[in-house]
């Protein structure tokens, strides 16, 4: 059984990150989503992960995942709740489930990992302005290329 870890100081956050293998761009992401197979009981959609997050109640303290889509950080999801899930196999697992609005942000490189990763709040790239937040996404190639030069 999985539980709430103590010990962390009010107000600490922090956020998970996470490649989404296979993704074009945000449309792509947010359809997905948008998709039943990807949503739990309640409608919400959720990822499902074999860990937990040993830093739980950080997570859970305003914390989103943010989705890295063909090497370019691009936009976030608020984390509502982690759900215990058994897999097919029997096995438990978690279910990070999200808020369904998908958050632009301004692009940043990442380089491949597995799983996911915590992303301290002082490393997350900005929320793009709502004026912003509204553009046609640019292809991924040509946000890689802008965010490789530093322009965001």
């Amino acid at each position: 059984m999985f539980s709430l870890r103590m010990g962390v100081r009010m107000g600490q956050t922090t956020h998970l990150i996470k490649l989404s293998v296979g993704t074009e761009d945000v449309a792509d992401l947010a359809a997905w989503y948008g998709d039943r197979r990807a949503q739990g009981a309640d409608g919400l959609p959720r990822h499902i992960t074999r860990m937990w997050p040993k830093r739980e109640a950080e997570v859970l303290n305003g914390g989103s995942i943010f989705w890295v889509i063909k090497g370019v950080l691009l936009c976030r999801q608020r984390i509502l709740r982690l759900d215990e899930v058994t897999g097919s196999d029997g096995i438990l697992r978690c279910a990070i489930v999200m808020d369904p609005t998908l958050i632009r942000v301004e692009p940043a490189l990442k380089r491949p990992f597995q799983g996911w990763r915590y992303l301290a709040p002082a490393d997350a790239p900005r929320d793009l302005a709502l004026a912003r937040a509204g553009e046609d996404a640019l292809p991924p190639s040509l946000s890689a290329a802008l965010a490789d030069i530093g322009v965001r």
